[in-house]
């Protein structure tokens, strides 16, 4: 718009990549926790097809096309594939090559969970070699992100610096939550326990 490229067209719209509509597609998740299943319902609501991978699925969501799947078939499947898991020592590094080659050509990679869950060589990497059509990242393994990360260099990859959590009402939240957490603990009663700690 800017540079007057529409205004300087022909035709009554303009675009200069192709445009993807994701209804029809298939959305894959890793972990389906409260935040990817809500991303599910977001998915669904656009005529998605959900898929979801989940060590220890909770019950099935109430809307359809959904399936839990493995890992692989997962990535396999999926148009769009989000990481939505906790880090632990069993998935760091998890989204590697082997992985990644099994991904459609014109498969996008989102994570807003966690960046050591990516090899990101092996992301920058198939992103150089059109093994997926793309990624976007609001995290890498090391932050702030350094001059020699792969992933600023590669082709398609969309990324931005750690604030998908960072909006006021978010952090309005969090702080609450430390709160009533805290609160909680004096009072002797459980909230938000973890593996039964």
């Amino acid at each position: 718009m800017r540079e007057g490229a529409w205004a300087g067209s022909r035709q009554f719209c303009y675009w200069e990549k192709p445009i993807v509509e994701v209804r029809d597609k298939s959305m894959g998740i890793v972990g389906f926790g409260d935040i990817g299943s809500a991303v599910g319902r977001v998915a669904h609501a656009f005529g998605m097809k959900v898929l979801a991978y989940a060590p220890r699925p909770k019950a099935a969501p109430g809307y359809a096309p959904f399936s839990f799947v493995s890992l692989e078939e997962l990535f396999r499947q999926s148009d769009v594939l989000s990481l939505h898991c906790p880090l632990t020592p069993e998935n760091t590094g998890m989204v590697n090559a082997a992985l990644l080659g099994t991904m459609k050509r014109s498969a996008f990679l989102i994570n807003t969970a966690r960046g050591p869950l990516i090899n990101e060589a092996d992301l920058a990497e198939a992103l150089r070699e059109g093994r997926i059509a793309g990624a976007g990242l609001d995290v890498v393994s090391k932050e702030p992100m350094p001059d020699d990360n792969p992933l600023r260099t590669a082709p398609n990859c969309l990324i931005t610096p750690h604030v998908a959590w960072a909006g006021v009402e978010s952090r309005t939240r969090l702080m609450q939550g430390v709160f009533d957490n805290t609160q909680a603990f004096v009072q002797g009663r459980a909230r938000n326990v973890k593996n039964g700690l």
